[in-house]
């Protein structure tokens, strides 16, 4: 296991190197720029279009665009906005939200132009079961240069299926799965395999239905767990409103400086706040990876950009909406940089490691912690090692689990460390490790007891069942490209079995969480990101069309908006 989180590591490195992380800003600054700030036109145009003012049951397609939005939301509106966001800041420090906000602005753009291509390509043969995406864009324009072309389009088509399936397998599937088994069982006791169970039931109840059963489900989902979560939030800042300008002096300070390690954050500095609030914010809104184009190709419509315009809301609402007040929740708590939950009685003894590196002995818990945690309770200690980049120091974090020694006492079994100079507490202090979702449960439990327990969990089992049947589908039109329709049933059976296996225990900490989700997230860039810089000039020329007729007012609302329930079933378009 030790070999594979050593690759990861490696393969992150690569993937999320610094130079990647600015072709994509640059990129979508590149779209936001040509097309003359399309992200108004999504605020606005977008809206109307959203309300089903152009819903028309004889246009190509088979869900309608409140539909595809939702279906594309419950992808991306996830564990990505209560976990991720977390993890950036517990990683990344607060600066790092700053440069999620860069990303959520420049991933409208990145989002409408990789959507209107798709749309510009898609197959709608079959009106119940529409094809589109990323690699039938390559794959039909490269077709039309000739039969050689053809033959290479496919290909590069089949890469970009073959990184959509990693990322379905990661980052839409086991990360989510993996974050719902963690809080369930901190909070409940559930054993994390059972949470596991559950969920693939749940999925593979849905996602037998195909796309309309999908968008159905979350165009009735979606609402109801945003607002719910957003309600939470706002009444957490509204009791901590004293904090708020600290916040954002904090966010920038953080965006540009290195921040000094307080409590439990043991620094950051600004590359890493940089890099990390990239990282999950690209992880949480999609953009530029090609993934929710599968959705929206699936809206009836006729227009091509009109559902790309659509597709513009959603980093807006997944990141500068959702993930903002996840951040703004952590921060105002102070659970980010929370003070120790106890502290030992003598500092550990120090010794070598069996297969190399230093290991601690075992520390037994103090006499007033003693009843407070059960068995396999997840601490840290602080210690100084080898010089670590990412806190800008040489701290670093040594976790461990509480177990139980052979006397009967409780003691914390420290994991070894792999570092080459010899470790030094830096105090006595020991910290509770919480990783992704249970942080930000802890920092709603900080205001009112129980809030968290009862809602962040709530959400992350909803956050988690809406990404992860929208993430089947995309793996699913993945391989019905690679090897036709007669795979499907195969794939959704595997889908389902790979939650499972999320929840088994070979995920441990949330630096091997976070490599996960970066390589699903990384390798669907280096796919997608030269497929808009080689064809984002034909999706653009269509944009500026379609906006000059709306300007004219070649193109208006058909009729009147249905009615909520309607537009939320799909009925208008039926």
């Amino acid at each position: 296991m030790d070999g594979f989180n050593r690759f990861m590591e490696l393969a992150n490195a690569v993937l999320w190197h610094d130079s990647v992380l600015f072709i994509v800003l640059g990129t979508g600054l590149l779209f936001t720029f040509w097309s003359g700030f399309c992200q108004y036109r999504a605020l606005t145009h977008g809206v109307h279009v959203l309300r089903g003012y152009y819903d028309d049951p004889a246009d190509p397609g088979a869900i309608n665009h409140f539909q595809a939005l939702s279906a594309a939301l419950s992808a991306t509106v996830g564990l990505g906005n209560i976990g991720g966001v977390a993890l950036a800041i517990s990683l990344g420090g607060p600066g790092a939200v700053f440069w999620m906000w860069m990303v959520g602005l420049v991933g409208m753009a990145l989002k409408l132009t990789e959507v209107t291509l798709s749309m510009l390509y898609r197959n709608t043969a079959d009106a119940d079961n529409p094809h589109g995406g990323p690699m039938w864009v390559i794959s039909k324009a490269l077709a039309r240069k000739g039969p050689g072309w053809a033959r290479f389009g496919w290909a590069i088509g089949a890469v970009f299926c073959v990184t959509l399936l990693i990322s379905t397998i990661t980052s839409g599937n086991m990360f989510q799965a993996w974050n719902v088994a963690e809080i369930t069982e901190d909070y409940f006791g559930v054993p994390g395999i059972v949470t596991g169970i559950v969920l693939a039931i749940l999925v593979a109840m849905v996602i037998i239905g195909g796309i309309k059963r999908i968008g159905a489900v979350a165009g009735r989902l979606v609402p109801i767990m945003i607002s719910l979560y957003l309600l939470a939030a706002v009444y957490v800042l509204i009791v901590n409103y004293q904090q708020i300008p600290h916040m954002f002096a904090l966010i920038l300070r953080g965006a540009f400086s290195p921040l000094e390690a307080t409590g439990a954050f043991i620094g950051g500095t600004a590359g890493y706040a940089f890099l990390f609030g990239m990282k999950r914010a690209l992880f949480s809104n999609e953009a530029g990876q090609g993934s929710s184009p599968i959705a929206h190709s699936a809206a009836k419509t006729r227009e091509p950009v009109r559902e790309g315009i659509v597709a513009g809301l959603e980093p807006f609402i997944d990141t500068l909406v959702v993930c903002t007040l996840t951040a703004l929740v952590i921060l105002s708590t102070g659970i980010w940089s929370r003070g120790p939950a106890f502290t030992l009685d003598e500092l550990p003894a120090l010794g070598e490691a069996a297969a190399g590196g230093w290991q601690f002995a075992a520390s037994p818990l103090p006499r007033e912690a003693v009843g407070q945690w059960p068995e396999g309770s997840k601490f840290y200690l602080v210690i100084q090692g080898d010089a670590n980049p990412q806190a800008g120091n040489r701290l670093h974090q040594l976790t461990g689990n509480l177990a139980t020694a052979a006397n009967g006492e409780p003691v914390i079994i420290w994991n070894p460390y792999s570092g080459h100079t010899p470790p030094v507490p830096r105090s006595a202090e020991v910290y509770e490790d919480m990783v992704g979702a249970t942080l930000t449960a802890r920092a709603f439990d900080s205001v009112t007891p129980g809030l968290g327990k009862w809602l962040v969990t709530l959400a992350s089992w909803l956050f988690a069942f809406s990404t992860m049947i929208s993430w089947s589908y995309y793996g699913e039109q993945g391989m019905v490209y690679l090897a036709g329709e007669r795979s499907v049933m195969a794939y959704k059976v595997i889908y389902c079995l790979l939650a499972v296996v999320a929840t088994s225990g070979f995920i441990r900490t949330d630096s091997e969480l976070d490599n996960l989700t970066g390589i699903g997230t990384g390798v669907m860039l280096f796919a997608n990101i030269p497929i808009l810089l080689a064809l984002g000039g034909q999706a653009m020329l269509a944009y500026k069309n379609y906006v000059q007729r709306l300007k004219d007012g070649q193109v208006g609302a058909g009729h009147e908006p249905p009615s909520l329930e309607d537009l939320i079933s799909g009925r208008d378009v039926d």
